[in-house]
């Protein structure tokens, strides 16, 4: 059996250790040998056991863009593009998809075997709140096989589709899959976020380091700090301060670099 993980890079927000650390974290933490592929216009620095996928010029880009430019999102939804239906021609299974701004803390089997023949995200936090059902795009699982709707709905009007979710990818893909009967939370207490499950609010996240929570698989670095500030410790804001955080520097450097050298992490 292989697992299959995808992730998408475009622009220069992220260097290239981002997608080889999420790599090796994928790779230490599935039980069977690992597929990982991403979509990018830059290879250079990639581990080459990354599958580079070529970032397309979508036929709809245009159309795509100029929606976005009107919501201010501009480029929010590039990662349509992983839903194209034959994007890996010899794909077997599902695909478990993440952002570049996480860090894999536990065994993943479970999130890519969740609700199988369902799109699977977790609940977004602030969505939540507000009482809406969108998911979190920082973690998705879906199958290629079933649901290359995801692409083609967006891909026949483009402009429409943008408007409806608001420039939101996450809003899109959430949305239409519960439209359609097929979607699924991933466990809130496995995905967790690093501003408002780890660090704590003030005065809280000033008198000690962020936490990392029992359950968590995945800890998702949305907004900031990002995983680089919160390393050494972030100062952007008094309410997203954060102290040094010793665990998060052994998941997503340390250990990266025992299973990768340094040269790649």
């Amino acid at each position: 059996m292989v697992a299959n993980v995808i992730c998408i890079k475009w622009g220069t927000l992220f260097g290239p250790e981002y997608v080889n650390r999420l790599y090796s974290g994928a790779r230490r933490h599935l039980s069977d040998d690992v597929r990982f592929f991403c979509m990018t216009e830059e290879r250079a620095g990639l581990h080459p056991d990354v599958e580079v996928l070529e970032l397309p010029v979508e036929p709809f880009l245009a159309e795509m863009d100029a929606a976005l430019a009107v919501a201010n999102r501009q480029g929010a939804m590039r990662k349509v593009s992983l839903f194209r239906p034959g994007l890996i021609p010899d794909l077997d299974g599902p695909l478990l998809g993440f952002d570049l701004d996480v860090v894999v803390t536990g065994p993943l089997d479970g999130l890519l075997n969740f609700a199988p023949g369902k799109v699977a995200m977790r609940a977004d936090w602030v969505e939540a709140r507000r009482g809406r059902a969108t998911g979190h795009g920082s973690v998705f699982r879906f199958d290629p096989a079933r649901h290359g709707w995801l692409y083609e709905v967006l891909a026949g009007d483009a402009k429409r589709q943008v408007e409806k979710a608001r420039g939101s990818e996450q809003r899109y893909t959430s949305t239409l899959a519960q439209e359609r009967g097929e979607f699924a939370y991933l466990p809130g207490d496995e995905v967790v976020s690093f501003k408002h499950d780890c660090l704590g609010l003030p005065p809280v996240n000033w008198l000690r380091p962020a936490r990392l929570p029992e359950a968590a698989k995945v800890v998702c670095f949305h907004g900031h700090p990002k995983m680089h500030e919160a390393v050494e410790g972030y100062s952007g804001s008094w309410l997203r301060y954060c102290r040094p955080t010793p665990w998060l520097a052994e998941h997503w450097i340390d250990r990266a670099r025992d299973d990768l050298g340094a040269e790649w992490a």
